[in-house]
């Protein structure tokens, strides 16, 4: 920090508030005139507008903030900050820095987005369950105070060097849309036939698609059968043993309901049929299912360590090792017709639309889902795991999602919903070669997706870079300090600092 700077708390210099919510049961509260900021609209942006608005009729009870505030989020996700670009109201997870005469606006934006400014958010955290700050302990944080003409002129250096760096992190976003819009058009030709048809035409010994529904048929009858009888000599032992003990349940025969050879929905090869998840799911017993009511697996039977629990945050970041929790060998057992084993599929019951798919992991310990997934167990004789992934993946089902959710508010799917589901089927050797087909091309996305990841992470880390040298001092040239030093405006902070607090505390 230089010489002319100084340090300060936010409550020695400034006007802070927190935020409220105005009670939903008086109509008068909420109409469309004043917007009402909620912490996922705060996204180190501008802010005019919102989701939900509040009245200006009667008496208003909510916080309003002039403009030109600074909104950062206090609760939960910590330091993320706003600007308003307009009269706003916001609630209590939002503490709000005022604007005063001395302190241009847009700088105390930009240090309040600085690595600094959010440890010091972190350090003051009082709970170890959800992050907050109260606003006696944000009142706390340290603020840098430097001459106005300088304030302005870091302001102007930031945002003409975060014009160029936003400019290519929008090229790279775009980049990314379009790997997304490559990737649906891949699976899209792939469950249409189009990857494979010159291989198919080239086959001689393939199933007619008849032939690999009887197929199906006649093995699930088969296993139904053994199973029968497994059944039936476990009750001669139990009946031999005095009953003692629960009667062997009888096995469940799955109906192979009839299935489509075409459907206007999906367009694919005469060879091909539709089938739905209990076509091919596996013939034991709880292949699709969901995760159990919340009353079943409550917080209190999370474990240090055992059987991991799955949740929808597995799935959508691709990572079954985020946050990672575990429930008893006990519990594991008890909830096993909600268990997942390695290389089943997991889908989640929630989205926009729903139907996010993934493969739990070969070398995972089985685990117990969550309510909001769906659990399927293909039939590995008939079925690969990965085209179906990728069929639920694709445009074809997720259409389907999106018809069956519609009007719906939170787009949600039933286990009976996902039962409907229609996918395109062939042969087994055919679906290898799909997946061969799609993964040959995807795997360019995936190269490509990587290196944009790290140039945009790239981009994150010469932002911070650019506002640890602006609230350092240094971003600006000598040459730039000399020009704003004659200035004016220009006095030490000291005394800028000494003004405001004398006006203030007037």
């Amino acid at each position: 920090m230089r010489e002319d700077w100084i340090e300060a708390a936010l409550g020695e210099v400034f006007e802070t508030v927190t935020g409220n919510t105005p009670s939903k049961k008086d109509k008068d509260n909420y109409g469309s005139e004043i917007p009402f900021i909620k912490p996922p609209q705060i996204n180190n942006n501008f802010l005019k507008t919102s989701a939900e608005f509040l009245s200006t009729k009667g008496k208003i009870k909510a916080r309003i903030l002039p403009l030109n505030s600074v909104l950062v989020t206090c609760i939960g996700n910590l330091g993320r900050i706003g600007i308003n670009k307009a009269e706003v109201a916001f609630n209590q997870q939002i503490n709000a820095i005022k604007p005063i005469s001395g302190i241009e606006p847009k700088y105390t934006f930009y240090q309040a987005q600085s690595v600094s400014f959010r440890n010091q958010l972190e350090k003051l955290s009082t709970s170890t369950t959800v992050a907050l700050v109260n606003k006696t302990s944000f009142n706390s944080v340290k603020f840098k105070i430097a001459p106005l003409p300088i304030q302005k002129a870091i302001v102007n250096k930031i945002e003409e060097l975060f014009s160029s760096l936003d400019s290519g992190i929008a090229d790279l976003k775009k980049a990314q849309d379009q790997l997304v819009i490559y990737r649906q058009a891949v699976l899209k030709k792939a469950f249409e036939g189009e990857l494979t048809k010159e291989w198919r035409e080239k086959q001689t010994n393939l199933p007619s698609n008849n032939e690999l529904l009887e197929l199906i048929k006649e093995e699930r009858q088969k296993h139904y059968n053994q199973q029968l009888a497994d059944w039936k000599e476990a009750v001669k032992v139990w009946e031999k043993n005095g009953k003692d003990g629960k009667k062997p349940v009888k096995p469940r025969f799955s109906a192979f309901n009839q299935i489509e050879h075409s459907t206007p929905s999906l367009k694919i090869p005469d060879s091909w049929v539709v089938v739905t998840p209990n076509n091919i799911a596996d013939p034991q017993n709880y292949s699709v299912g969901i995760g159990p009511f919340g009353s079943n697996l409550k917080v209190s039977d999370y474990t240090g360590d055992g059987h991991p629990i799955i949740f929808v945050r597995h799935i959508t970041k691709r990572d079954f090792s985020l946050n990672r929790k575990f429930t008893s060998n006990e519990k594991f057992h008890e909830l096993r017709a909600h268990t997942v084993f390695p290389l089943d599929l997991l889908i989640t019951k929630m989205g926009d639309p729903p139907g996010d798919c993934l493969i739990y992991p070969k070398n995972e310990i089985p685990g117990v889902i969550t309510s909001d997934i769906i659990k399927f167990k293909v039939w590995d004789r008939f079925v690969s795991r990965k085209y179906i992934m990728y069929a639920v993946n694709s445009i074809q089902t997720k259409t389907q999602l999106g018809l069956i959710t519609q009007g719906v508010a939170q787009k949600k799917i039933s286990l009976g919903r996902f039962k409907t589901l229609k996918f395109p089927f062939t042969s087994v050797e055919e679906q290898h070669q799909i997946v061969q087909e799609i993964e040959s091309r995807l795997s360019v996305c995936d190269t490509v997706e990587k290196d944009i990841a790290d140039s945009l992470e790239k981009a994150q880390a010469l932002r911070q870079s650019i506002l640890k040298k602006a609230f350092e001092g240094t971003l600006l040239s000598e040459e730039e300090i000399a020009e704003c030093k004659a200035h004016p405006d220009y006095v030490p902070a000291s005394v800028l600092l000494a003004r405001i607090k004398k006006k203030k505390n007037g």
